[in-house]
């Protein structure tokens, strides 16, 4: 485990196809018990090992659809309602078989989107590495609907490893890393071993139906990619289908892709990595200009605002051709927002009363993409 030993606060991602027997619905318990060796092994050396795992709706459809495909949201959260005990327990008994406890965190998409809530995360987990327990985190999918769920345990392993400031992430797949084509389709493609910038070629061919995990799999570990790198973590996708998988990583039978130097905040890469935006605020160019100088974004710099969003909520800013410049979190709701569209401090008082903030977005909660 050499390649690991410079990283000192690990997240592991492990997903359901590669947990799950998907004849028979039932945990690999061989492949289990290596990787809780393998997690033996990283803490022997003081690393502080956070784990990410799916599994309840695969462990859970037995008694909810009889092994059959669950098209229902109600089902699937009837199914991870079961699941999740059975996944829970499979993971604290392999994990003191090697003599380490276990906790477990269902979390959702607003725990990282809403700041009390992520820092209270983050302050349950930091407890229990302090302890010297392995944290085990599942979406919440018993209450999660598409509008609040990370829809993936990609993007949420990469947000608990960006709320956590990991130095690593491993995501478990299928796969042995980023193949520019489907290897299975295409003997000579090419895989890519070290990502240094995540350009238009790589989010292209992640997006080509022709990658190895097709539109829905590939996509979704660029995203976690983009959230983990932009956060000072590092992300490697590597084999989860071998014996000892994290001790088998090495540079050629993986994808590495690498962090950035950090410049911004805690609280700025909180906001930066927002996965659910409510709105988007379309601003003329003298606005652009200012903001891009490290100003307040102001309204009377607004042209148009689109969606639907409260006081507080990150709202997407544009340029008048559409492109995405930066994202931010609103002083104002949708509501207000269009009462107050160009106009300068002076107005909005008589619009709104004396309750009002000069800025429609303040600089210390505006970041730059």
């Amino acid at each position: 485990m050499k390649i690991l030993e410079k990283y000192n606060k690990i997240v592991i991602k492990v997903g359901s196809s590669i947990l799950v027997d998907k004849v028979n619905n039932k945990i690999k318990d061989r492949w289990l018990d290596s990787l809780c060796q393998d997690i033996k092994e990283l803490k022997k050396i003081g690393k502080k090992i956070i784990v990410v795992s799916s599994g309840a709706v695969a462990l859970g459809k037995k008694y909810i659809s009889q092994h059959k495909s669950i098209k229902k949201l109600e089902d699937k959260q009837a199914a991870a309602a079961m699941g999740q005990i059975e996944l829970i327990q499979i993971w604290q008994k392999n994990l003191n078989r090697h003599k380490i406890s276990t906790a477990q965190l269902l979390l959702t998409l607003d725990d990282s989107e809403q700041r009390k809530r992520y820092l209270n995360a983050r302050k349950t987990i930091n407890s229990l590495l302090q302890k010297d327990i392995v944290p085990v985190v599942n979406e919440n999918d018993t209450v999660g609907t598409e509008e609040i769920r990370f829809g993936d345990n990609d993007r949420l392993a990469a947000r608990v490893a960006q709320m956590m400031e990991a130095e690593l992430l491993i995501i478990l797949s299928e796969t042995d890393g980023f193949y520019q084509k489907n290897p299975t389709k295409y003997p000579n493609a090419k895989k890519i071993n070290r990502i240094r910038s995540i350009n238009k070629r790589i989010e292209v061919a992640a997006d080509n139906k022709s990658s190895v995990l097709g539109s829905g799999g590939m996509k979704t570990k660029i995203i976690a990619a983009k959230i983990c790198t932009s956060s000072g973590c590092s992300m490697v996708v590597a084999s989860g289908l071998k014996t000892n998988p994290i001790k088998s990583i090495d540079l050629r039978n993986s994808s590495w892709f690498l962090s950035k130097k950090i410049h911004k905040s805690a609280r700025k890469q909180w906001i930066i990595n927002h996965l659910n935006t409510l709105g988007e605020i379309q601003i003329d160019d003298g606005a652009v200009v200012a903001i891009k100088r490290n100003k307040s974004l102001l309204p009377a710099g607004i042209v148009k605002i689109y969606g639907k969003f409260n006081e507080g909520d990150a709202v997407e800013i544009i340029d008048k051709k559409g492109k995405k410049i930066a994202i931010g979190l609103s002083n104002y709701n949708y509501n207000d927002s269009l009462k107050i569209i160009g106009k300068k401090s002076q107005q909005i008082k008589k619009v709104l009363g004396n309750k009002i903030k000069e800025e429609f977005i303040h600089k210390d909660d505006l970041v730059i993409k």
